[in-house]
C-alpha cells in the first residue's frame, strides 16, 4: 500500500489516497501503521476518499484505531494533497468529515500549498466542571467541536506530567468515549498549550484542541476574537468572529515523505 507522510506543526499522520488505493480494516491498519517502532509512526491514519457531497472526504483514525470526527491539522494536509495531486483543481474546496463539510482555503506558491485556512464549525462551550486529577481538584470547561474537549487553564504547562494526567482522565470514568484535554496558559493576548489526545496521547499540536481552548478563553473574556496559540510544534492562528459564527484555523501543511508498506 502506498502512503504519504505529512504533518502540521509536528502533528503527523499517514495519508492514503483512496482514489487509487483500498484499505481493508482501517482500524487495524491504523494500529500497525502508526506504531513508531514497528510501523511508519504517526499520530493517526487519514484516508483521502471520493465524496458525493464535497470535493473529497477525509476519514480519520487515531493511533489506537479509534475513529476521530475531525482533525484541524490533518484536514489542511488533505487539502494540500488533493490540490497538488490535481484531484481538486481549485484553491478553495470543501472536505467532507465525520463532523460535517468543512471549507478549506489553500495559500499556493509555485504550485505548492504550504498553508491553509479551515472553517472549523461553531463550537459548543459548556459550563465549568471539576474532577480530581493529578492529586488535586481541577476545573475544566467542556467544549464540543467535532471532537469532545476539556480545557484546563493553568499557571504553568511546561512542568505538567501529561502521561500521568492522561492516565487519570481515562481512569476517572468521566469520559467513557475518551476526551481530548487541553492544558492552557493564557498570556500576551494568546495561549500556550499542551494537549493530550484520545487515542494518541500527547501530540505536538492539535487543531481542534487549539480552537476549543480559544473558544473557552474567549467565552471567559480571557481572549479577544483573534489569537495565536503556541504549541510544542509551533504556532496556529485562530479567529472566532462571534458565538453564532464558525471558528477559523490557519496553519502550515508539510509533506515529509512517501513510501510503501506491506500490511
Amino acid at each position: 500500500m502506498r502512503f504519504i507522510k505529512m504533518q502540521g506543526l509536528g502533528n503527523d499522520y499517514v495519508y492514503v489516497d483512496c482514489f487509487e488505493e483500498k484499505v481493508e480494516k482501517p482500524e487495524k491498519a491504523a494500529r500497525i501503521i502508526c506504531d513508531r517502532h514497528f510501523g511508519v509512526g504517526a499520530d493517526g491514519l487519514i484516508l483521502i476518499c471520493p465524496s458525493e457531497r464535497a470535493d473529497c472526504r477525509m476519514e480519520m483514525y487515531n493511533a489506537d484505531g479509534s475513529r476521530g470526527a475531525m482533525c484541524g491539522n490533518g484536514i489542511r494536509c488533505v487539502a494540500k494533497y488533493v490540490f497538488e495531486a490535481g484531484l481538486v483543481k481549485k484553491t478553495v474546496m470543501e472536505v467532507e468529515t465525520d463532523s460535517g463539510i468543512r471549507k478549506v482555503s489553500c495559500h499556493v506558491r509555485g504550485g505548492r500549498a504550504a498553508w491553509a485556512d479551515v472553517e472549523m464549525g461553531i463550537p459548543t462551550v459548556g459550563k465549568k466542571e471539576s474532577l480530581c486529577l493529578g492529586g488535586g481538584e481541577r476545573v475544566f470547561i467542556p467544549v464540543r467541536l467535532g471532537n469532545p474537549h476539556a480545557v484546563f487553564f493553568c499557571s504553568d504547562v511546561d512542568s505538567l506530567n501529561l502521561e500521568e494526567l492522561g492516565r487519570g482522565l481515562k481512569e476517572s470514568g468521566r469520559f467513557p468515549d475518551g476526551i481530548n484535554a487541553e492544558f492552557v496558559k493564557p498570556g500576551g493576548g494568546g495561549l500556550k498549550m499542551r494537549v493530550w489526545e484520545r487515542g494518541a496521547g500527547e501530540t505536538l499540536a492539535c487543531g481542534t484542541g487549539a480552537c476549543a481552548a480559544c473558544a473557552a478563553a474567549m467565552s471567559e473574556g480571557i481572549l479577544k476574537r483573534r489569537a495565536l496559540v503556541r504549541l510544542p510544534g509551533g504556532l496556529l492562528k485562530v479567529a472566532w468572529p462571534g458565538e453564532t459564527a464558525p471558528m477559523y484555523l490557519s496553519g502550515p501543511a508539510r509533506e515529509v515523505y512517501r513510501g510503501e508498506i506491506a500490511l
